[in-house]
């Protein structure tokens, strides 16, 4: 374990870097079908109430110094607001998701565009089961990635060839945390933060390894998915409601920013769902 005295210098270390990111705003949100444990049809959807919380998270990264590019939301598609199950840019590579469910399938192609667009030199469409930036996080020179629920095994790799990078499987357990950022928060390049009961017995010890100062959340930040959060280096964006986490947070050095999501989090997203990185 490293040391108290590490621990403090690395606090005092901390520095934001400028992020650019992909989101889309939720004209056209609303829970409309179930594919996870968090969406009720049944329960109404205040839109308008959805909107200004996107835009209270979109006007805090550009506070902070962050670019936002906005995609058009299409009609029909209700959860493309969550932005970074759209796919996965790392460097000039590009690679938009492949889908799970049918209600989804459609996002994968309105992303592959908006990619296209931005110039990248390579741009591909993932061929095995793949949902971007839910199951596949960057940390450092490595890739974690969510295995279980949503993407395939073969999906990461095919992620590792297409970006030249080492692919990290880690095997989700508990339905209500379908995707790995729903339970793993990048801190820095070697640091994270995570929710140990979502994942196997293999996984946790794998997490265990490769990140023994990571921070370990608690059953109450899980439970508002106060883990699906975004950090600069310095500034991490994430629920408000997540209070325990961002205690956690400010006591190695970080800079907790709460965002209230509560109106997204009825189909199962938060800060991270709604936000695509362009690493």
């Amino acid at each position: 374990m490293t040391s108290v005295a590490t621990l403090q210098a690395e606090s005092a270390a901390r520095r934001p870097s400028p992020r650019r990111f992909v989101m889309c705003r939720p004209d056209h949100f609303d829970v409309t079908y179930s594919i996870n444990p968090w969406m009720n049809p049944d329960e109404p959807v205040d839109r308008c109430l959805a909107i200004a919380q996107w835009e209270t998270l979109r006007a805090s990264y550009e506070e902070y110094g962050h670019k936002v590019d906005v995609v058009p939301g299409l009609p029909g598609l209700p959860d493309m607001v969550f932005a970074a199950n759209g796919g996965l840019i790392v460097g000039d590579r590009a690679m938009s998701a492949r889908f799970t469910h049918p209600e989804r399938a459609a996002e994968g192609p309105a992303y592959h565009r908006r990619f296209a667009e931005l110039g990248l030199a390579g741009v591909v469409g993932a061929e095995e089961l793949n949902e971007g930036e839910g199951d596949f996080l960057l940390v450092g020179d490595r890739l974690l990635a969510g295995v279980g629920f949503r993407s395939s095994l073969a999906a990461h790799e095919e992620v590792s060839r297409h970006f030249s990078l080492p692919v990290v499987s880690l095997e989700l357990v508990d339905p209500r945390f379908y995707h790995l950022d729903t339970v793993l928060l990048p801190l820095d390049s070697s640091t994270v933060a995570y929710y140990p009961p979502a994942f196997s017995a293999a996984a946790r010890a794998t997490l265990a390894d490769l990140y023994p100062d990571a921070i370990l959340a608690t059953d109450a930040d899980a439970a508002v998915l106060g883990l699906n959060g975004v950090c600069d280096g310095f500034n991490v964006f994430l629920s408000s409601r997540a209070t325990e986490l961002s205690e956690a947070l400010r006591a190695r050095g970080y800079n907790p920013v709460g965002i209230e999501m509560s109106e997204l989090l009825k189909a199962g997203g938060s800060v991270k769902c709604c936000t695509l990185e362009i690493h």
